[in-house]
């Protein structure tokens, strides 16, 4: 059976919840429901799996704190002996408008730690989908802005890109990466 990992960055702790950091957590919390799966604190993260037409996914929501995420992918990659090209990543991105969000099969960390920290471990080369949470901060402030929660409008316009990061996880699962980014980049763009 082929195996996936797809592991939503954010930090573990209520206080971090609703933060922008924690958009990741957001896009597997709304894949878990909708497939009607519970996550079980594990090592390094929370965890859940389930199955799609045949093949194995485990959801990982690292609790290794955003800076050392690379700790837990590297881990749960080795331990269900997953090839890094069935591994999808999601994080935040303050280079992308809020809701907007871009799907690579690799590239840089564009500054983010998280990805930062699984490159350091693992390389770059593996999928990732970058979600746009905005950059309305002053210069200098970026922690206190990807830390910071998102208000009641901004997450009724991330709704829309919360679902719809829970059927690229299925398309990325059945179809890979590259048609699943042909079919979900453009509708991306804010």
């Amino acid at each position: 059976m082929d195996k996936y990992l797809i592991v939503g960055l954010g930090n573990p702790g209520d206080e971090y919840a609703k933060t922008r950091h924690n958009t990741g957590y957001m896009i597997l919390d709304a894949f878990a429901r909708a497939s009607n799966i519970v996550f079980d604190d594990r090592r390094y993260g929370f965890v859940a799996e389930t199955s799609l037409k045949g093949r194995k996914i485990f959801l990982l929501k690292p609790t290794t704190y955003m800076n050392l995420s690379g700790n837990a992918v590297r881990y749960w990659l080795n331990k269900e002996n997953i090839d890094q090209q069935r591994l999808l990543v999601i994080s935040d991105d303050v280079a992308l408008p809020l809701g907007a969000f871009r799907l690579k099969a690799k590239g840089s960390n564009g500054g983010h730690n998280g990805l930062g920290h699984i490159q350091q471990l693992i390389g770059q080369d593996y999928p990732r989908l970058r979600v746009g949470i905005g950059n309305d901060f002053p210069q200098g402030r970026q922690i206190d802005w990807v830390l910071g929660e998102f208000g009641e409008e901004d997450l009724k316009t991330l709704q829309p890109t919360i679902d719809l990061g829970v059927d690229i996880i299925k398309s990325f699962v059945l179809a890979g990466i590259d048609i699943t980014m042909n079919q979900y980049n453009k509708l991306g763009k804010k």
